[in-house]
């Protein structure tokens, strides 16, 4: 940062080509456009798929709001489909079955941090020529089922570098583009459509102001030269609840990496046992100075959507099941030992606790 500040070039300046640069070779990929947050980055990259009105994209309801709000942008429409129950990814066959004739594309969520089913879903997108990104923005150094990093395949992808993300840079988020061609339009429409040559005030097409400051590509460098020793650290965290959570009676913890899937480790979400109150729990918690939070509703239930599209529950019972139940707890790099077992041994004490009549 202080090489940014003595440099007097605080934005679009040579540490954000560093950054760029960086993380495009940690990935293993031709390219990557840093942007202000994940959201920009999944916005860019519908817009570079030239998705828009009468559109539909087929993508999950168990995300974060960006994932489907990214469309509206644009005109286009979300079709949802449910998930599938052990890793909460987008179910290929429930993709499948939801693809119509109006369908341009595929986004898969990687949730949590668990590689979406990228193989089967990249396979479904060629065979009915559809386009398709990829909200890896939970999933910053995950590995998918064939050993191919998150993002690397080939099509968009889309990171966020939020400040509770795996890597981060306060506020922002990168695209990975599919081609040159992809990048060069991302790189203007992050900088108000603005021409390559900066010595002009010239301004191509239609964009925004999207882009990423060298100060923050700065602390973005600097965290990704420790990325994996950040990231074994996570989930050496998350080892840390699962040895202390399994024992707890019908607790569901998150599922276990299967074959070549790794996931990267975003937060530590649970599903609490049926029947359990699960505002109880948390007003439980509280009480024993734990925070804890339902994580994640389902975005086809949240009020505007359920407005403008007439959701009323029950359209994906797998999602809406889980998302009723789950809980985030604290979860963060330098977690330590002690602190995971006062958070277990809370959980286990909330649990025990009678439900309210």
């Amino acid at each position: 940062m202080l090489e940014v500040l003595r440099s007097g070039a605080l934005s679009l300046g040579p540490m954000l080509d560093r950054f760029e640069r960086a993380l495009a070779g940690w990935l293993g990929v031709g390219d990557a456009v840093a942007v202000s947050s994940g959201t920009a980055a999944l916005h860019l990259g519908v817009r570079a798929l030239s998705w828009g009105p009468g559109d539909e994209v087929v993508t999950s309801p168990l995300s974060f709001v960006a994932s489907a709000n990214c469309l509206l942008y644009e005109g286009a429409t979300p079709v949802f489909c449910d998930v599938d129950p052990e890793t909460l990814e987008l179910d290929p066959e429930a993709a499948r079955a939801a693809v119509g004739e109006r369908t341009a594309g595929l986004l898969p969520v990687d949730i949590f941090g668990y590689p979406a089913d990228l193989p089967a879903l990249s396979s479904l997108a060629a065979e009915r020529g559809l386009g398709l990104l990829e909200d890896g923005c939970q999933a910053f150094g995950a590995v998918d089922a064939d050993g191919t990093k998150v993002g690397a395949r080939g099509s968009a992808c889309a990171f966020a570098f939020y400040a509770n993300k795996q890597l981060t840079t306060g506020e922002g988020g990168v695209l990975i583009p599919p081609s040159a061609e992809v990048a060069e339009r991302v790189r203007s429409e992050r900088n108000q459509g603005r021409a390559a040559d900066m010595a002009r005030i010239e301004h191509e097409r239609l964009g925004f102001n999207y882009r990423l400051t060298d100060l923050s590509a700065a602390i973005g460098l600097a965290q990704l030269e420790r990325a994996d020793e950040l990231l074994a650290r996570r989930a050496r965290v998350a080892e840390m609840y699962r040895e202390r959570l399994e024992g707890i009676e019908d607790l569901v913890l998150p599922c276990v990496d299967r074959g070549a899937e790794r996931r990267s480790w975003f937060v530590y979400v649970v599903a609490l046992p049926e029947g359990a109150d699960r505002e109880a729990v948390i007003a439980g918690l509280a009480e024993r100075g734990i925070a804890s939070k339902p994580y994640l509703p389902c975005i086809h239930l949240l009020p505007f959507y359920r407005q403008r599209f007439g959701f009323g529950g029950g359209e994906f019972p797998v999602a809406e099941r889980f998302a009723e139940r789950s809980l985030g707890l604290p979860f963060f790099t330098s977690m330590t030992e002690g602190q995971v077992e006062r958070v277990a041994g809370a959980l286990a004490a909330t649990l025990r606790e009678p439900v309210p009549r």
